[in-house]
């Protein structure tokens, strides 16, 4: 299986600032956070970041309907940051895959408090 070396695909970066656009008249900034293309609000809180494999991970709070939607969506899961099974349950894993619901996921996660 070949390698991309770590490096996001082109067409996820490309969705990724898609997203950002979308959301600036709310405020929303392109930055960076652990070295990752993040998203914050007009505070400077991350609510999504776009991640290695080319996913992007949303804040959407657990326990409400937007977040088990994400959930179930292919490939889906929630945020592990180290890999190691410790999961970050406010925050899921959305693959490029769906990459149509990245706008919507990021509005959620960006009206949700923080």
């Amino acid at each position: 299986m070949p390698s991309s070396g770590g490096r996001v695909s082109m067409g996820a970066e490309e969705d990724f600032k898609q997203v950002g656009a979308e959301l600036a008249d709310l405020g929303v900034q392109v930055s960076r956070m652990m070295g990752r293309p993040a998203l914050k609000d007009q505070a400077g809180k991350v609510f999504a970041s776009l991640q290695r494999d080319g996913a992007m991970v949303f804040r959407l709070v657990r326990d409400t309907p937007e977040h088990a939607a994400a959930l179930e969506l292919p490939g889906a899961a929630l945020f592990d940051p180290m890999g190691q099974g410790k999961v970050v349950k406010d925050w899921v894993v959305v693959p490029h895959s769906s990459a149509g619901q990245w706008t919507d996921l990021a509005e959620v996660a960006l009206s949700r408090p923080r």
